[in-house]
Formats: structure tokens, C-alpha cells, sequence
């Protein structure tokens, strides 16, 4: 098999991405949202730079993605992360490298805080985020509902130690 190799995400990538979008969803631990939506939503919802792909090939093994957090100047360095592994290579490092380039993605681009919103019971996520020097800034009890169940998100945030010092 071709090694992974970390790279910018293709507006073709989307139908791929989309897919593993949806099995995150399927967890019922990744996100709040129930459907993918489409690729115009999508795209307008996220920063057009700091978009990434781990690939093998023709293979994509999962993406990484950063919206604003804001509309407002003071915060044009803050954005929030999101960031999809596919069901076949969880737990093998591919969420480790993707987000630790997304780190230095972003930190090219002028971001000082990233942001994590997670479901306080999804552990390896909460891992993932910690091995990337994000920390722990709040719980969020009972934010919002998924499934008519209301769920807790823990709020996590890494500082930029190289932008806005």
C-alpha cells in the first residue's frame, strides 16, 4: 500500500470527504449535525485555505477543515476545527497527522486559537486534541441536542505559540 501523504483538498475531494463525513456522523459521537450537507453549504461554511486530506493514492483516508469562529475582525484568528477520519483507518495515526498539520496549516495562515467542540463522552477525540496541545476550557452542559437526547460538549482550545505572541 502507498504511504500517506498529507495534502490540500481538492474541490474533487468532496464526494470522498463527504462519504467520511457521514460515517462520523453515523458514530453519533462526532457531531451534532444528522446529514451531510451539500457541497455548496459545506464550502461556504469553511475557510477556503487550511483544508487538508491524508491520501494513499487514490485513497483518502480523511480530511481536516477550519471555519470561522466569527465574522468580526478581532477574531480572524480564531477558527474552529473539524476533522473526519474514515471508519477502515481509525486508530492508526492518520487523525494524529492530519491534525498536526492542520496546526501548522493554520498557523501559516495567521490563526493564533483553534477551537474544539467535542461530545464530552467522546474519548478519543478529547485524546487526539490533547496530544495536539489542545487543553480543556469548559464544559458545555446540555448545549444542544442530537437525536433528542441533549448531549455535553467539552470546549477545547490550543494557543498558537508562534502567531499573535
Amino acid at each position: 500500500m502507498a504511504e500517506w501523504t498529507i495534502e490540500a483538498m481538492r474541490d474533487s475531494d468532496w464526494q470522498v470527504a463527504r462519504e467520511i463525513y457521514q460515517q462520523g456522523i453515523d458514530t453519533g459521537e462526532a457531531t451534532f449535525e444528522t446529514a451531510v450537507p451539500e457541497w455548496s453549504v459545506w464550502d461556504a461554511a469553511h475557510r477556503r485555505d487550511c483544508r487538508l486530506v491524508v491520501r494513499a493514492g487514490d485513497t483518502v483516508g480523511g480530511w481536516a477543515a477550519l471555519s470561522a469562529t466569527s465574522r468580526r475582525p478581532a477574531y480572524a484568528g480564531v477558527a474552529e476545527v473539524s476533522i473526519y477520519v474514515a471508519e477502515p483507518y481509525r486508530g492508526q495515526g492518520l487523525g494524529r497527522s492530519l491534525l498536526n498539520a492542520l496546526v501548522l496549516d493554520s498557523e501559516a495562515h495567521g490563526i493564533w486559537t483553534l477551537q474544539a467542540g467535542i461530545f464530552a463522552s467522546n474519548d478519543a477525540s478529547i485524546a487526539l486534541h490533547r496530544r495536539a496541545g489542545f487543553r480543556m476550557v469548559g464544559l458545555r452542559e446540555r448545549i444542544a441536542q442530537r437525536d433528542g437526547r441533549w448531549r455535553d460538549t467539552v470546549l477545547m482550545e490550543r494557543r498558537s505559540e508562534v502567531v499573535g505572541l
